[in-house]
């Protein structure tokens, strides 16, 4: 805050490196690695911003998440677990930092149209994760956007400790 002025919402994006592997492959290296940076980098950023946002009274704390975090998929088990102890770190700071009008969300947007993620896959799977969804397509990222804008304002200031998917219906939570 020294050197930006007032933080009043931190958008913590940080997609950390990981392994798409079967637990029979996992190492500990692999899930302790990812489990540890994830929560880390986390639990950083929110230690440097509540504080300044303690005294004033207000700030919002949003948290990229994925939905291996909930519902898990064959192969993502070191994403899953990393980012399902992330959501409750969220929900336990957003327990703790609601009466000082502090708010904490976690947004889960399914594959994103357009990323560096989807080289990693071939147009075929592209489209079979899209058509999967209810709605027959991938996230925009301006989806993602609209929806960190809305729980970032004042419009959501009794909204707080919820995981909201951007999935088109894929999960219907």
């Amino acid at each position: 805050e020294q050197r930006l002025g007032p933080i009043d919402v931190l958008v913590h994006n940080a997609l950390i490196p990981y392994d798409i592997t079967s637990f029979a492959d996992l190492t500990w290296e692999q899930l302790g690695g990812k489990l540890d940076r994830e929560v880390h980098a986390a639990f950083l950023l929110t230690k440097g911003v509540v504080p300044g946002m303690t005294s004033r009274g207000y700030g919002r704390l949003l948290y990229l998440t994925a939905e291996p975090s909930r519902h898990p998929r064959n192969g993502m088990i070191n994403l899953g677990v990393s980012k399902a102890a992330m959501n409750s770190f969220v929900r336990y700071i957003a327990l703790e930092l609601a009466p000082y009008g502090i708010t904490a969300n976690l947004v889960a947007p399914a594959t994103v149209q357009g990323t560096s993620m989807n080289q990693k896959l071939t147009p075929e799977q592209l489209h079979a994760l899209g058509s999967a969804a209810p709605m027959g397509r991938l996230v925009k990222p301006d989806e993602i956007a609209k929806t960190l804008a809305f729980l970032a304002s004042e419009d959501s200031g009794f909204t707080t400790g919820h995981y909201f998917p951007l999935d088109g219906g894929l999960t219907l939570d």
